[in-house]
């Protein structure tokens, strides 16, 4: 008999699968190519394949060129994803589970890196005409999809509890 795929077991394997292909899409492409020579690679007029290391966090704001800059975003970044962790073991849906799952993934792949290498290394871009996106990797897209996940969680009525204040019934499974 094969166990239910509970939201706390959905956001594990999110987690999981996130971290894994993020970190063998980076090694891949890291040592496994000539990408950081031959860069970029271009795919269409609307993407690349490119080497940045952001130093910092999300669009490369707070840059930190220092090691105590570095583990401090480790730690925080650690410190995230212990958070949701235990929130995910706790979720009541498997949409939640799965968010959880993604951010914590995705967290987890980016601070490894950070302690590895000093920086997150990220690799697709993405741009049409004179507007260009900034440049991410697979744990940056997790991040992204998990926070979209927690927006949705959110909004679905069927979580709602008949108690008073709409407080959430995190026992009870939606999807």
């Amino acid at each position: 008999m094969t166990p239910a795929l509970t939201p706390a077991r959905a956001g594990l394997l999110a987690l999981l699968l996130t971290f894994a292909v993020d970190q063998a899409t980076k090694l891949g492409l890291y040592f496994g190519t000539d990408l950081v020579l031959t860069q970029p690679w271009r795919y269409g007029p609307y993407a690349d394949l490119v080497v940045v290391w952001n130093r910092g966090v999300s669009y490369g704001m707070f840059q930190q060129d220092g090691a105590l800059g570095r583990w401090l975003l480790v730690g925080l970044s650690l410190v995230a994803a212990l958070a949701l962790g235990l929130w995910m073991a706790r979720a009541g849906s498997r949409l939640l589970g799965i968010a959880l799952g993604l951010i914590v993934g995705g967290a987890l792949g980016n601070a490894v890196d950070r302690a590895v290498y000093g920086a997150v290394f990220d690799f697709v871009h993405l741009h049409a005409g004179g507007w260009s996106w900034y440049v991410f990797n697979v744990a940056d897209a997790a991040i992204v999809a998990g926070v979209i996940g927690l927006i949705l969680d959110s909004l679905l009525p069927s979580g709602r509890s008949s108690a008073p204040g709409g407080a959430r019934d995190n026992a009870a499974p939606r999807l």
